[in-house]
């Protein structure tokens, strides 16, 4: 829901940094690996955390790696957006989302481990019913008027990826709510896979 509004606000300094990145001769994989590296190193930054108090470095790491989600784009549309970089990026994005709850379920599993499989159990929806739409709407030639740069057909939702870096964040500041961000955060993914199936279904029809 926010993605359009965030996009547009941080488009100027991502566009800069990114014509920075691309004259040093940083490669858009280089970014989307290097991001997905960083948060993986968030989940696991967040499974050995103490068991109490903000998790400062995993969420460094979130930051710094959706800070890098965000500049691979950009530095791709310097040169020639490429569909095995579109791929490689949506592919390691969806695995990074997953890591996050997996790791707060690791970390705590006595309290942790149901509201973070309702999570994935949601995230599963959005990524499915997103993913879907996607092969089905290039399948027809269809593009997206309001998210013209994506590699593909961005179906929006209640729940994109300004809402979910909002919610993980939130877990790293106060972990010990895991439970209740979890569960309402899997309750907005429930609205998007609604609206998502819906808007799809009679998209296509």
């Amino acid at each position: 829901m926010l993605d359009r509004y965030t996009t547009a606000l941080i488009k100027p300094s991502v566009d800069a940094l990114a014509r920075a990145l691309h004259g040093l001769g940083v490669g858009a994989n280089a970014l989307t690996l290097i991001g997905f590296g960083l948060g993986l190193g968030a989940a696991v930054a967040i499974v050995f955390s103490a068991e109490s108090g903000p998790m400062w470095l995993a969420l460094a790491l979130l930051l710094a790696s959706r800070v890098l989600d965000a500049l691979d784009g950009a530095v791709a549309r310097l040169t020639a957006p490429t569909d095995a970089g579109g791929y490689l990026d949506i592919t390691l994005d969806f695995l990074f989302y997953a890591s996050i709850p997996l790791a707060f379920a690791v970390h705590n599993p006595g309290q942790n481990a149901l509201p973070a499989a309702v999570l994935l159990a949601a995230f599963i929806g959005t990524g499915s019913s997103f993913l879907a739409f996607a092969a089905l709407a290039a399948k027809r030639g269809l593009s997206s008027i309001a998210y013209p740069n994506k590699s593909l057909y961005f179906l929006g939702g209640l729940t994109e990826a300004t809402e979910t870096l909002i919610a993980f964040s939130l877990m790293c500041l106060w972990p010990q709510h895991f439970a209740w961000i979890a569960y309402a955060f899997a309750a907005m993914c429930a609205v998007t896979i609604v609206t998502r199936v819906m808007g799809g279904y009679f998209s296509l029809r």
